[in-house]
């Protein structure tokens, strides 16, 4: 084969790259491969698509809240419920964003096992990047595929005497 065929098959396109921004002390950006350096869980989904009817998949990734600890969110570390004005903003390739808080992810409260998908029935997604996979959601709008981008927000004040 040419060499400018090869460079334009399969293994030619870059590594999908996810972006952890927002009010994090450590923002990072990650590839499919580094979400691998977590632990691994898997989750059978089940949820209806407006198009197609419902579909069932299987999933394996890193838990969301995990990825999202070790960037080291901003919060006071005096104030325990401090966690629980933070919002997660999370932006797919095609422009297709969700919405979490960080109350729904905490194993301290909603506990939900919100992942990272770098699998999806058995195929990496290495090239496309991983995706936003909710087990418990039935309807699957807030599964975000490719994701680009994660944003922590933790805008909400502080302050009890400004609520």
């Amino acid at each position: 084969m040419s060499q400018s065929l090869a460079a334009t098959g399969p293994a030619a396109r870059p590594l999908a790259e996810l972006t952890l921004t927002g009010d994090l002390a450590r923002p990072a950006r990650l590839t499919v491969p580094d979400l691998l350096d977590w632990p691994q869980h898997r989750a059978e989904v089940a949820f209806e698509c407006a198009t197609s009817g419902v579909q069932h998949h299987r999933f394996t990734g890193p838990l969301l809240h995990q990825v999202l600890s070790d960037a080291r969110p901003a919060f006071d570390p005096v104030r325990r419920k401090d966690r629980l004005r933070f919002l997660i903003a999370v932006r797919g390739a095609d422009g297709h964003h969700a919405l979490l808080s960080w109350a729904e992810i905490d194993p301290d409260f909603g506990r939900a096992p919100v992942l990272l998908g770098v699998t999806l029935d058995g195929h990496a997604l290495d090239r496309v990047g991983p995706q936003l996979v909710l087990p418990q959601d039935r309807c699957g709008a807030r599964h975000i595929s490719g994701i680009e981008t994660v944003h922590v927000d933790g805008g909400y004040p502080r302050r009890a005497d400004t609520w």
